[in-house]
């Protein structure tokens, strides 16, 4: 399959017509977002010709009944014989699509068309958008086992919290191929790379650092999860409600486990109480962070302000009191963007054949990321770019070597 960007109009122009006296159809064309989605981003294309007969009766029958039966006698066949090791579904339900929320599985193709064509221009792994009109959990659950047999690998996206953490569990559980809800894990995965960059170029281990996470979604889940599993030395999450804390009576299964291994210090009350005296402060819930909250964080602190568009903290205010600074935008430097970690996760899973993603080949894959950065480090260097051409070669060996490590490669 290409995943290139295609504009299928013809030569002979956009559709000038009108529905019901309003605006010429292709109006929408002015704007070079919209123009650019015409059509769809994709395209698929084939990898071999069928130029005559002969070709055709190999591609196709009688040739490709003797591929059938040998696959049918050795299922595992299937994997060199057919696409499946390297393609991925890319997987939604459209409930909660970027910063848009749910907006419906129609509405949500573009970012998944968007998100195919990063796996193949960042990763060259073929990737399938797949919008599902449905968001009960037995039944997405049902409909990906079901699809499961076309695919490599399955990436879950923009599903809300906390249906997407029970997807993921009984996905893996059901299924012996790499499962991974980016939303949680690639960013984790990212932010995780800088954060041992931030702290390397101030001298410090992760263990000395104290972090704050603001937002206690899929993506603030994932990221302490992570951060604990690096050997961070604290970190405390907050929700709308303030900090996540055992003692709260009002917790999800979900923030109760999250309670149960975060926040070692006993913080209780709001985010910004929290914030006195932090080392770190991690933003992915959206909604503004006073300045005051940052004044008192520690010397020399990082904000990792990721909501898009508009930050938790502008970068205009973080500077003045973080050392380190980054956000999810890219029109400032140290950008946190998840295209730096999927598409080399994937490619190394897929490579060898991995049964499933670990948390060893989600740490390997951070420390490689943060190793492409090298001597460069600086303050406004602590990430490498998404158009750096050494950041998959990168991933990719480090998740096929943890994945051989671990147990879980097949080849």
């Amino acid at each position: 399959m290409a995943a290139e960007i295609v504009n299928p109009r013809s030569d002979s122009g956009a559709t000038t017509g009108q529905e019901g006296g309003g605006e010429p159809l292709d109006s929408f064309d002015l704007d070079p977002a919209f123009a650019l989605h015409r059509g769809g981003k994709m395209a698929v294309q084939a990898t071999v010709p069928v130029r005559d007969k002969d070709d055709l009766s190999l591609a196709y029958t009688p040739g490709v009944a003797k591929v059938c039966t040998a696959i049918a006698e050795q299922p595992e066949l299937v994997n060199d014989y057919t696409w499946k090791s390297s393609v991925v579904a890319v997987v939604t339900d459209g409930t909660a699509v970027l910063g848009l929320g749910d907006i419906g599985p129609e509405a949500s193709l573009p970012v998944m068309e968007g998100k195919a064509i990063l796996f193949k221009q960042f990763g060259g792994v073929d990737a399938v958008p797949i919008a599902l009109a449905c968001t009960d959990v037995d039944e997405i659950v049902e409909t990906v086992v079901r699809l499961a047999p076309s695919f490599g690998g399955v990436n879950l996206e923009d599903i809300s919290a906390p249906r997407c953490f029970e997807i993921e569990r009984r996905l893996q559980e059901a299924l012996d191929i790499p499962i991974f809800h980016d939303d949680q894990h690639g960013t984790a995965v990212v932010t995780l790379a800088a954060l041992r960059n931030a702290a390397r170029l101030s001298g410090r281990a992760l263990g000395e650092l104290r972090a704050v996470i603001s937002g206690a979604g899929a993506a603030g889940v994932a990221i302490a999860k992570m951060l604990i599993e690096a050997g961070i030395g604290d970190v405390a999450v907050a929700d709308r409600k303030g900090v996540v804390s055992a003692d709260r009576g009002d917790l999800t299964d979900v923030k109760r486990e999250l309670a149960g291994f975060t926040n070692k210090a006993g913080l209780s009350g709001s985010l910004e109480e929290a914030l006195a005296g932090a080392d770190v402060f991690i933003g992915v819930s959206g909604g503004t962070v006073p300045e005051e909250a940052v004044a008192s964080m520690a010397e020399g602190a990082f904000v990792f302000a990721m909501a898009n568009p508009n930050p938790e903290v502008h970068p205009d205010v973080a500077h003045k009191y973080a050392a380190v600074v980054a956000t999810g935008r890219s029109d400032f430097p140290n950008q946190i963007n998840n295209v730096l970690a999927f598409p080399g996760i994937f490619a190394g899973a897929l490579q060898v054949r991995a049964t499933r993603i670990t948390e060893g080949m989600k740490l390997a894959a951070a420390e490689a990321l943060a190793s492409v950065v090298g001597d460069d480090l600086s303050a406004d260097y602590v990430i490498p770019s998404p158009f750096d051409e050494r950041v998959a070669p990168a991933v990719t060996a480090a998740v096929a070597a943890a994945a051989r490590a671990e147990g879980v490669a097949r080849r």
